[in-house]
């Protein structure tokens, strides 16, 4: 009789080797799969790992430029953090490493895909989710929530013993007690040493930016060109680098922001399943991005429409967070944002340096800026006169208050 096929989501790491094998040991034909999303992987080492362990073919599959533009540009385009600071490095890249896995389980007659997110994270939600909204009749193998895996899992150092017993080579080391995700658009580390939140972070944890009090002592100026909200075109002002592919601009924008030390954020953030965990994040070309979005955004975008977005943005960023990618109210307000961004058009000069990315200036196209409005020099077709009226009628309310609680 064959065997039931499963794709597993593989990093190379400790626990996806062991799942791996103990999936062999329940009698799975296992399937690997490693997406190329701008981690730091030794992509054929893992390879040869995964066939030596037993897996019956591994795929690696590069959605680099994907990531960038079908998810990474349109997040940032809403101006979406989760809780006002996160970044959404690690939420972003779960729904197309599930798009893709859902797509090799059809291709090789899967009915069954895993993952090695634990029962206590947000991966496993995302991950999950993702895999339903897709594929309703996919079935899910999630060895952290399995009673018989975690009766012979208790933790790390049983993870570590299985894999001696089976031969499966580790890299966990001491060097590195704590566990990091890595992609195109940002790095975290979490858990281990990381897990007090009064702890404050060694420098030495941090990989992908240059502290910033080591960071260059003369600021880089760039420019960054927007269409409809995305980013089009970088151009660096001190040596007239230009880049305009959607994936080299990125690209790009992580190398500058890593070398003037942007894009470090260290929090304690709110997960989907009610446990708040601390985070240290680098997220050096998405910083920049933020900054130079919302900076064109002001000189582009009505009041009225920013105000709606703004309301919207919060609520976007949860979805995302939680794993609601593939959600029709996720397509309703990236619906709403797309139209939002017809005419944020236009480019924001940046000054980076030790740390921060600051705007400088900005030119739009469509820009809603009257100098001559705004200007305390000129009348410029302004009836100062009229801001009588309009004061008073908005006091009208506050002086009907006023006479109210006078009264007591």
């Amino acid at each position: 009789m064959a065997k039931e096929k499963v794709v597993l989501a593989y990093s190379g790491g400790l626990d996806t080797s062991v799942i791996l094998k103990w999936l062999l040991e329940q009698g799975y034909e296992v399937f690997a799969y490693m997406a190329d999303i701008g981690q730091d992987e030794d992509f054929q080492a893992a390879e040869q790992k995964a066939l030596k362990i037993g897996a019956s073919k591994v795929f690696i599959e590069d959605m680099k430029k994907e990531f960038v533009t079908d998810y990474i540009f349109p997040v940032f385009k809403s101006n979406t953090v989760y809780e006002g600071r996160y970044l959404l490095g690690t939420a972003i890249a779960r729904p197309i490493i599930a798009k893709k896995q859902i797509e090799i389980a059809k291709e090789v007659g899967a009915r069954y895909v895993s993952h090695g997110a634990t029962g206590k994270g947000n991966d496993q939600v995302r991950f999950e989710l993702s895999y339903y909204a897709l594929n309703p009749a996919i079935k899910v193998i999630a060895p952290w929530k399995n009673p018989d895996f975690l009766n012979a899992f208790q933790g790390r150092s049983d993870l570590l013993a299985y894999a001696k017993n089976h031969g499966i080579p580790t890299k966990q080391t001491a060097a590195k007690p704590y566990s990091e995700d890595d992609n195109l658009l940002h790095i975290s580390h979490e858990a281990g040493i990381l897990e007090d939140p009064g702890a404050v972070c060694d420098e030495s944890i941090y990989c992908r930016t240059v502290s910033p009090e080591k960071a260059p002592d003369t600021p880089t100026r760039i420019t960054i060109e927007f269409k409809n909200g995305i980013p089009v075109k970088v151009k660096n002002l001190e040596d007239g680098t230009e880049k305009t592919d959607a994936l080299d601009l990125f690209l790009y924008l992580n190398q500058l922001g890593s070398e003037n030390g942007i894009g470090r954020l260290d929090m304690v953030e709110n997960r989907f399943v009610g446990i708040k965990s601390r985070g240290v994040y680098e997220t050096p070309g998405g910083t920049i991005l933020h900054e130079a979005h919302k900076d064109i955004e002001g000189i582009a975008m009505d009041r009225e429409v920013m105000r709606l977005r703004d309301m919207l943005a919060p609520r976007l960023g949860e979805l995302v967070y939680y794993g609601f990618w593939f959600s029709p109210e996720m397509e309703f307000l990236m619906a709403a944002i797309d139209k939002s961004q017809e005419l944020i058009d236009g480019e924001v000069t940046l000054k980076l340096f030790k740390g921060v990315a600051y705007p400088i200036s900005r030119t739009s196209p469509s820009s809603l800026y009257n100098q001559n409005l705004s200007s305390m020099d000129i009348t410029g077709g302004y009836n100062q006169e009229d801001a009588e009226g309009f004061i008073r009628v908005n006091a009208i309310r506050l002086m009907a208050h006023r006479d109210i609680t006078g009264r007591n």
